[in-house]
């Protein structure tokens, strides 16, 4: 295995550890109201999940644009810089924080206006809401950390954090919802102590590793440092937006086809988003040493790490499909007993096996237009990709309904990937040459 493999397995497999924390934390959370004997609490679960996505992906700046900038200070050999972006964009997120807490209930009233949920699902929903909000502290915090620690070359300590972090998340739910009886309000506590449980230790090991960099005391909030900072975030915030409104509307569109069908589409979904999360490893590889190779302005570098980040994804999608086809509906029926939802799950199953193919090439170009901060290459293939999703399910919906939503789903995954690579190699043939 060649040196560039290496770095790549070194930076994606702590970060795809960390990472199945995350669906599996799902997975439990939703195995644990999947057997209380209602649909009702999946959709719940699944609305108030879509919620903090609404809310917290829209501020997924301040890890992506924390990591790609900091991995080129770090290229650079500039640790000053380097610790400079970690207190901008923690600063900056505490802000966002307290904000978003003074302002949760007109918040949680917009978000209900896009989601066409039933009474009992709304209420279950707006329950979870109002306790894990107060998490936004710990979430944007960690945030800011995540990306830092990425943009330094080390995936091990958020991949340390998030194990920790989910055993106390899955201890937690277990604890109130079968030991007090508190169903979601259960697994919304659960989530809550582990967010600031998460925090805590990632500053902890942050003091460990990292006290004895220089503590800049000037130029943290400089003009010309905060347009650039906001700069780059500008364009990611605005890609998170289409991002957010393509899977607001997907859940959104779910819930109004009946509790059934939103039943069935968030477990479809856990298998997206295991893939995900297994692919933003590789991603986050990307992110590190893009920005690393390109800080230190080494072309051949860079232009090795994308051919075998490609390499990777062609492999990990072949044997996502594989293994998805072999063992994805035994597997959806670990996550619940209710007869009606696991038989018509098998209707939409086929689309989740046009996942993995369809969607590796936008999970890896994210990362490397992260690196790179070709921050408006993102949002262009967001922006083409969204529109296509939405004409595509506007225009088949009469006929093909929820089918018409998975299809759209699908091309938006392809057209995302395909839009950001060929702008990507573009841009780099005329200004890098990287190809």
């Amino acid at each position: 295995m060649n040196t560039i493999h290496r770095q790549i397995l070194g930076i994606a497999l702590p970060a795809i550890v960390s990472n199945i924390t995350v669906p599996l934390l799902g997975l439990v959370d939703v195995a644990i109201v999947g057997h209380l004997g209602a649909a009702s609490y999946i959709g719940a679960i699944a609305v108030g999940g879509m919620l903090f996505n609404m809310i917290y992906w829209l501020f997924g700046f301040l890890r992506m644009g924390t990591s790609g900038l900091t991995a080129q200070a770090y290229g650079r050999q500039d640790p000053a810089e380097a610790m400079r972006l970690l207190l901008r964009s923690t600063g900056i997120g505490m802000a966002i924080a307290t904000v978003l807490i003074v302002l949760q209930v007109p918040l949680r009233y917009a978000a209900f206006m896009f989601v066409d949920a039933s009474p009992e699902v709304q209420e279950l929903a707006t329950r979870y809401f109002h306790i894990c909000i107060w998490g936004a502290p710990a979430t944007l915090g960690l945030y800011s950390l995540t990306g830092w620690f990425i943009g330094m070359q080390n995936s091990r300590y958020p991949m340390l954090v998030a194990i920790a972090q989910n055993v106390v998340n899955i201890l937690g739910s277990l604890l109130f919802v079968y030991g007090c009886g508190l169903k979601v309000e259960g697994v919304a506590l659960g989530t809550l102590i582990a967010q600031y449980a998460g925090l805590l230790m990632a500053a902890a090991l942050w003091r460990r590793r990292y006290a004895s960099l220089p503590f800049p005391r000037q130029e943290i909030w400089q003009p010309a440092a905060m347009r650039r900072f906001f700069q780059v975030n500008r364009d990611i915030f605005l890609r998170t937006v289409c991002l957010v409104a393509v899977m607001t509307f997907f859940t959104a569109t779910g819930a109004a086809y009946g509790d059934d069908l939103l039943a069935v589409n968030t477990l479809l979904m856990q298998l997206f988003t295991f893939f995900s999360y297994v692919m933003d490893g590789f991603a986050y590889a990307g992110e590190a040493l893009a920005g690393r190779y390109t800080g230190a302005a080494d072309r051949t570098a860079f232009r090795l790490t994308l051919r075998a980040l490609f390499q990777w994804g062609i492999g990990l999608s072949a044997a996502f499909t594989l293994a998805y086809a072999a063992g994805g509906r035994p597997f959806l029926g670990l996550l619940t007993d209710h007869a009606e939802v696991l038989s018509l799950a098998t209707a939409w199953f086929p689309w989740v096996l046009a996942i993995p193919f369809a969607g590796f090439t936008a999970f890896l170009m994210d990362g490397v237009c992260i690196g790179t901060t070709a921050t408006r290459v993102m949002l262009w293939g967001v922006a083409v990709a969204s529109a296509c999703f939405f004409a595509l399910y506007f225009g088949l919906r009469a006929d093909y309904g929820n089918h018409a939503l998975w299809l759209a789903f699908i091309v938006y995954l392809g057209v995302r990937g395909a839009v950001q690579a060929g702008c990507l190699i573009g841009r780099n043939r005329q200004h890098f040459h990287f190809f």
